[in-house]
Order: structure tokens, then sequence, then C-alpha cells
């Protein structure tokens, strides 16, 4: 059952997908409609999961269930990943390659791959305040409170806490 983002508990469990590139706003639009056909009807043995959706920044695609409500499975998490798979496939994108990572430049968003952060980090153009984004975050709350942070807050700090001071 498809419910607003913020009507979720904060206890609720997320997945974060981050596409390899800034959406359009046509190709938001298609993931709109296709995550809400399917939210609306998902379900785990025979139970309607109460979930929703954010697009942030046009790149990340966040889900998220209320497990006070009606617990995921492994099969309902599978239908959701088929679900993203197709759309990576129809709009050539990557959603599932973890060894990119996306920071914040000011406001430009980017993505690139683990080795450039590190390489970038070691330049000094990352430096321990460096927004970046926190996908292994686990509900609700800690998607809105450690998501989005400094990289000297998150698991990205071990590549640049001893190779900068800034």
């Amino acid at each position: 059952m498809l419910v607003p983002f913020d009507a979720l508990s904060k206890k609720s469990k997320v997945w974060i997908y981050q596409a390899n590139r800034e959406l359009t706003e046509s190709e938001v639009a298609k993931v709109v409609l296709e995550l809400e056909q399917f939210l609306k009807n998902w379900q785990s043995h025979g139970k309607d999961l109460i979930a929703s959706y954010k697009i942030p920044y046009n790149q990340f695609i966040v889900l998220a269930i209320d497990e006070e409500k009606s617990k995921s499975s492994g099969c309902s998490v599978d239908a959701s990943v088929a679900v993203l798979r197709a759309l990576e496939k129809d709009l050539q994108i990557d959603l599932f390659d973890r060894m990119k990572v996306t920071f914040k430049n000011e406001e430009h968003i980017n993505t690139v791959n683990l080795s450039d952060f590190k390489r970038f980090a070691n330049e000094g153009k990352i430096t321990k305040n460096t927004i970046v984004f926190n996908n292994l975050v686990k509900n609700i709350a800690e998607f809105n409170t450690n998501w989005e942070i400094p990289a000297k807050d998150s698991w990205h700090d071990k590549f640049i806490a001893r190779k900068i001071n800034s």
C-alpha cells in the first residue's frame, strides 16, 4: 500500500539506490509511474506492505517500508529489485554499483568510482567537511539525520581522515 513518505514511522526500513547520473525530468516521471504502480500492490506473503519512496536530487531512489505494520520478506525485496533492474535497463542507468561514491561539491552532485574518490581525497579536492551520501542508513530516522553528512561523520572518513587535515 502506497502512503506518503512523511506518513511512515521514523523506524521504517529504507533501501537507497543511487543512479550513476542525474535523471532527466521525463526519466523521473517514468520512475514515479513505475514505483507507484508497484508500491500500490507490493506484498509480503499475501499482506500489503505499507511503503513509500522518494527521489532526492533526481539521482537517488529511496524505498521505505513500515515494518512495524508489515514485514518485508526475501521475495518482496526481490520483487522490488526486479522493478529497479527493469528501470535500469529501460533508462540505461546503473542503480546497483556499490563501488560508486556520491558527494556534493557546493550544490553540484558528483558520482565517481571509489578509486577516484580516494584520489580526490589525496589531492585535497575532498575534505573531511565534504558532504557525502551515506547510503548505508537503515531507517527513515537515520535517513533524515545521517544520509547527507560531512565525510568525517560517515564511513567515507576512512579514506580521508589521515590524509587531509582541513
